[in-house]
């Protein structure tokens, strides 16, 4: 299940990443930066939580049930949210879960490609 999840994780960072506003007082202040970030969070959130364990494993360097947990924290308990501390796991964190997600992708992109080559 690498290949369909590491996309959708993949796309999502990526859409994340253009939607980022470009300062921390902007987040902070701004409702609808807050809202459209928290949203777009949470599909890369849940996405790791339906990487196959061959994948986690693949990069044991990120935290995978803390990402998860984060994601129900932004699903469920929108309300109590530091905002401080999301802004902190967005620029601090999230780059190496995007370079992560890149490599998984590309890792499985070499995979098919080598499958269609044995296949022929």
């Amino acid at each position: 299940m690498i290949g369909s999840t590491s996309f959708t994780l993949s796309r999502a960072l990526s859409l994340w990443s253009s939607i980022l506003p470009s300062g921390k007082e902007i987040f902070l202040e701004d409702q609808k930066a807050r809202d459209a970030t928290l949203r777009r969070l949470q599909t890369p959130a849940e996405s790791t939580t339906r990487l196959s364990e061959a994948a986690r494993s693949s990069r044991p360097g990120i935290n995978w049930s803390r990402i998860a947990g984060f994601g129900n924290v932004v699903t469920h308990d929108y309300l109590g949210l530091d905002h401080e501390k999301v802004w902190n796991v967005v620029r601090n964190e999230l780059p190496e879960l995007k370079s992560a997600a890149r490599a998984l992708l590309r890792e499985r992109e070499e995979e098919a490609a080598d499958d269609d080559k044995t296949n022929e």
